[in-house]
């Protein structure tokens, strides 16, 4: 049996899958809950949820920015900590996406998936190419889920 792969969201898909429970996500959201997917992070992409959670402009009541953020937390897997030297990487443009890249890349992700354009430009990049691989959920689940998806 395959070991299921090792993933990072950005914070936007995380929102997409428990605030705005995109329907086009399903497939990803019950791999996540049937530990079909491991979901890696780290404590600043985590409290960079906590703080998104809480923005004016989704009006996510107190009580449930908890509910979301607890359900995503529970699903965390802990990785071991990375023992090598930090790997050279690329630089996001947008230094906030530049945590993704890194924790995918010191805890041994296989997929960082995100719909940031500027993350999805680094996909090709060099120095990525045999780390992880950076995709739309969408892509994700079509290659990994059987899920037709939506185009990327």
């Amino acid at each position: 049996m395959t070991a299921p792969p090792i993933v990072v969201l950005d914070t936007n898909i995380v929102l997409a899958l428990w605030h705005f429970a995109d329907p086009a996500l399903a497939p990803l959201a019950h791999a996540i809950d049937a530990n079909h997917v491991i979901l890696i992070s780290r404590d600043d992409a985590v409290e960079e949820l906590r703080l998104v959670l809480a923005y004016a402009r989704f009006g996510i009541p107190p009580s449930r920015q908890a509910e979301i953020f607890a359900h995503y937390h529970a699903r965390l897997h802990a990785p071991p900590p990375p023992t090598d030297a930090p790997p050279e990487l690329p630089r996001c443009r947008d230094t906030d996406d530049q945590k993704f890249l890194e924790i995918a890349a010191q805890q041994g992700a296989d997929y960082l998936l995100s719909r940031d354009r500027l993350l999805l430009k680094l996909a090709r990049h060099r120095l990525l190419r045999e780390r992880f691989r950076i995709m739309t959920p969408e892509c994700f689940q079509r290659g990994n889920l059987g899920n037709p998806g939506h185009a990327s």
